[in-house]
């Protein structure tokens, strides 16, 4: 009797679970931004987490500290088949982490070359460059943090990193030999 009870209930619990399945969504999802500039692919991959009520600059992310625009992961930019130019860093086709430290009234970018950190452990040790980000107060805020990868004709692009109601953004041109 017991087995058939068993039996009898697994059906329902099976059922329920796609339903709490599809009910459920990550804290921080992972996203895959794809574009293309000047007929070479270049993505960022990161985790989106939300405000969620928060405040961010200033609160959750500190002024003046080191931070991984993303969560559980650092933030990936990558370029497969051309090298990139961010500021006066020439870097080879690959894969970089992009780090942030945010201030009041200026963005600095981070290069770093461990585009596979876990979102908190920044070592400085890897970072190839810095250099300011574009700000610019936007009307509505952006409930989660988004990159957008923006063409600007030829080969040249802006990254921009959307959250609350700030843009930080910044330039990249890509050089069609691999490196820059």
């Amino acid at each position: 009797m017991r087995r058939r009870q068993f039996l009898m209930g697994l059906p329902m619990g099976l059922a329920a679970v796609p339903l709490a399945a599809q009910r459920y969504r990550a804290a921080s999802p992972p996203v895959t931004v794809n574009a293309t500039i000047g007929g070479k692919p270049v993505k960022i991959d990161y985790y989106s987490p939300s405000m969620r009520g928060r405040k961010i600059y200033g609160g959750l992310v500190p002024y003046g500290r080191i931070w991984c625009p993303g969560a559980n992961w650092s933030t990936a930019f990558t370029s497969e088949e051309a090298g990139i130019e961010i500021g006066s860093m020439k870097l080879a086709k690959g894969s970089y982490a992009l780090w942030v430290i945010p201030g009041e009234k200026e963005f600095e970018l981070v290069v770093n070359r461990d585009a596979h950190a876990f979102h908190l452990d920044h070592d400085s040790s890897a970072d190839i460059g810095r250099t300011k980000m574009q700000l610019k107060a936007l009307s509505e805020p952006v409930e989660e943090l988004t990159f957008e990868i923006r063409p600007d004709g030829g080969s040249r692009g802006t990254v921009a990193l959307l959250w609350e109601k700030t843009e930080a953004s910044f330039q990249f041109a890509l050089s069609p030999s691999g490196t820059a």
